[in-house]
């Protein structure tokens, strides 16, 4: 339970602001419930509005792989900031981080700089419709790719749905245009290619699902979608906003060894700043306004100059593989603790992990889609979150999302969340 601070902030937002929260993932509607207002963060911890500090898993939603605050970006964007903010002009680190990007990301050999992830993927989906003069997308129910019209579409009880609106405002004419089929299931797949043919513009896919909870794709799957796609002339969209430099330096393309057409980037190479960015092979952004047959898109502070510098710094310090293999060891550690207390208690949960996301299900498992994530005891989860919160442990308030290990968190974090796990998974199967 949120302290009075937070509650006090929590009911002035809620006169001013839609839910008093500014995204949807930060409301604990899931829960219950008040979220606790963060007033700082530092290394792997946060600390709330009433003074209350947290081991944060979190870590604003994926980018922070270093931790909060770190010296090295904060004095490169106190630097940047003393320089200007923005200039609505070219700037040397847009540079240098398109170059970072193209030199990590197997597939990517040019690359536009835009301010969310959401924002990514409408241009990515733009670009193959542009220039594969079709319209309609494929897509899986779970994988979330933002708030655009194209994606606000839900599967039916079918395994291929179709054209169904999953947020007022969106057109039914625009939904028709999205066919929604089970992750991981290939086959639903070639029928909703086949019974489209000649229609379909991009497949869009998280390589690994972190939006129904982490869903690692089961063996083949990727290689089927490329091979489909490049039998079909469809553009293979890959969705690395939360996966991009996270799971692997070059993403989870470099960690499957599966090339899609475009990729789709954000979080993380604004070092926890606003930002995305979309690229691909060559011959395909060359379409990209003001070049090729010029599909439309731009941004007034794409590429900020602040933004990028962050960005740039935490790359930088990513080229260290001892980073990813200290976050290996902890992320490892933690997991094996926890599937471990599963065993013990033989409780109905299951931990599925890739690299440093993980997620644990109130559900016996394994979760291979989102039909296997809803029948999840969302009820369970809400009881042990707050337990969690209670110890003074800080996740997703949402059954559906991921947990991040830092390369900040430390062997006491990973201790004091074992300990936390055991008592939270104790009171949640009371």
């Amino acid at each position: 339970m949120s302290g009075p601070r937070s509650r006090e902030l929590f009911e002035r937002a809620r006169q001013l602001i839609p839910g008093g929260v500014n995204s949807p993932a930060r409301a604990f509607g899931p829960v219950g419930g008040s979220p606790p207002f963060i007033r700082s963060g530092s290394g792997s911890g946060i600390v709330d509005a009433d003074g209350r500090s947290y081991v944060d898993y979190v870590c604003s939603w994926g980018p922070l792989i270093l931790g909060h605050a770190d010296p090295g970006v904060v004095a490169a964007v106190n630097a940047a900031t003393a320089s200007g903010t923005s200039f609505g002009a070219p700037t040397e680190i847009e540079v240098t981080m398109a170059e970072l990007i193209t030199e990590r990301i197997p597939s990517v050999e040019m690359v536009r700089m835009v301010n969310s992830g959401t924002e990514a993927t409408m241009s990515a989906v733009r670009l193959a419709r542009g220039v594969t003069g079709r319209k309609k997308i494929i897509k899986f129910e779970g994988c979330w790719h933002g708030h655009g019209d194209s994606f606000l579409v839900k599967a039916g009880s079918s395994a291929l749905s179709q054209g169904v609106p999953d947020s007022p405002g969106v057109p039914e004419e625009i939904a028709l245009l999205s066919v929604s089929v089970a992750y991981n299931d290939l086959e639903a797949v070639r029928r909703a290619a086949d019974e489209n043919a000649e229609d379909v513009a991009a497949v869009i896919v998280e390589p690994v699902a972190g939006n129904m909870g982490v869903v690692p794709p089961a063996p083949g799957f990727l290689e089927g979608l490329r091979d489909l796609c490049s039998d079909a002339g469809i553009v293979l969209i890959f969705d690395e906003v939360i996966t991009g430099f996270r799971v692997a330096p070059g993403g989870a393309q470099e960690l499957y060894g599966v090339m899609p057409d475009l990729t789709c980037l954000g979080k993380i190479i604004g070092g926890g700043f606003p930002v995305g960015a979309y690229g691909g092979r060559r011959e395909l952004m060359q379409n990209v306004s003001p070049l090729g047959i010029k599909v439309s898109q731009a941004g007034t502070l794409s590429g900020n100059p602040v933004a990028m510098t962050a960005g740039c710094e935490m790359l930088k310090r990513l080229s260290d593989p001892e980073i990813y293999a200290r976050i290996e060891r902890s992320a490892s550690a933690l997991t094996g603790a926890m599937r471990q207390s599963i065993a013990d208690g033989g409780y109905a949960a299951c931990v599925q992990r890739v690299g440093s996301m993980f997620t644990l299900f109130f559900n016996a498992g394994p979760v291979r889609n989102g039909t296997d994530a809803a029948a999840c005891d969302t009820k369970r989860f809400a009881v042990y979150f707050h337990a969690m919160q209670e110890e003074g442990v800080y996740i997703p308030p949402s059954q559906y999302e991921s947990w991040f290990v830092s390369a900040a968190h430390t062997d006491e974090d990973i201790a004091l969340t074992i300990a936390a796990n055991e008592r939270a998974l104790a009171k949640a199967f009371a």
